[in-house]
């Protein structure tokens, strides 16, 4: 390959879902409509959270950062998807797709921040209840949301500004719906050994730690719980946690389901259906998770809504 191929790169080619032409028509009323439930779903959840004072508490407060995470997360993929199938085209420039591939890990690795957060606020809730407002104080609950933002921010920063020394061959095809990192560097024509090294690593701590702090946490409350001689006690503390399990194995089946997919299939084709899962199906079912498993949320649903319908 000519020294010229490498250099005058300005485009990819996302090879899409499928390539029949007759279910284009179908994937994009599908994708479109999954889009607009999840926008909805979470915008809702932020709107009942803000506007109800019974549920500004540090649980609600990361419910709500985690629905704008989810909002933001999805619209990284799915609008230039959709725009691309409208518009018969699968192409997306060098710097779009830099920047798809940056937002991407941002928001994806901050939803896996969030939850462990969440996991340590209901570890305090139930084995510190009578510390709970003391420990869970508003200045703690943002410094620990700003933390978050701050070493995402940094870690994904890292990895685009590796990726700028790199060189790609004219006509690049990802095999893939959106620039994922791991895909687009398999396309590098120049070394990737410093980029995979620093993925590896970014990935084995962003992954194990947050898991670890999950599972630590959750000991502890089965811990705690056990020791609760009351069965309806027992229930009424674990309740809460119902909704946030729920999400975490949501968020980690899908995004296992997608290692081990790629890993036993060797297939991009196969892989890419299976990233569906945790790329918009995950942010999709969130809302329903939370506000069908949540009275306090459902009722704050039914006034907003109803505060909107009697305005009109």
């Amino acid at each position: 390959m000519e020294a010229g191929n490498h250099t005058q790169l300005s485009e990819f080619i996302l090879l899409g879902l499928s390539e029949d032409p007759e279910l284009q028509p179908l994937l994009f009323g599908v994708f479109l409509f999954m889009y607009l439930v999840t926008v909805l779903g979470n915008l809702f959840i932020i709107l009942a959270i803000t506007s109800d004072s019974h549920l500004h508490t540090p649980m609600y407060f990361f419910l709500s950062n985690l629905s704008f995470v989810d909002i933001c997360f999805i619209s990284t993929i799915v609008p230039k998807m959709l725009v691309n199938i409208q518009a018969q085209s699968r192409v997306i420039s060098y710097k779009g797709c830099l920047t798809q591939v940056y937002f991407f890990m941002l928001f994806s690795v901050m939803d896996d921040f969030l939850l462990t957060v969440m996991a340590y606020d209901r570890f305090v809730a139930i084995c510190h209840p009578l510390h709970y407002n003391v420990i869970m104080n508003p200045r703690l609950c943002g410094l620990l949301v700003l933390m978050c933002w701050f070493t995402i921010f940094w870690v994904s920063l890292l990895h685009i500004l590796l990726m700028r020394q790199l060189t790609f061959c004219i006509g690049t095809e990802i095999p893939h719906f959106f620039c994922e990192l791991a895909q687009v560097l398999k396309l590098a024509c120049s070394d990737t050994l410093i980029n995979n090294i620093i993925m590896y690593v970014a990935t084995a701590l962003i992954g194990v730690f947050p898991l670890t702090g999950i599972l630590f946490s959750y000991s502890k409350i089965v811990s705690s719980l056990m020791r609760i001689s009351s069965a309806g006690g027992k229930y009424k503390a674990f309740s809460t946690c119902g909704s946030h399990l729920s999400s975490v194995s949501l968020f980690y089946g899908t995004s296992l389901g997608v290692y081990l997919s790629s890993a036993v299939t060797h297939s991009s084709h196969r892989s890419s259906i299976a990233s569906v899962m945790y790329t918009v199906v995950t942010p999709m079912l969130n809302p329903f998770i939370y506000s069908l498993r949540n009275k306090d949320v459902k009722g704050a649903l039914g006034r907003l809504l109803s505060r909107a319908s009697s305005s009109l």
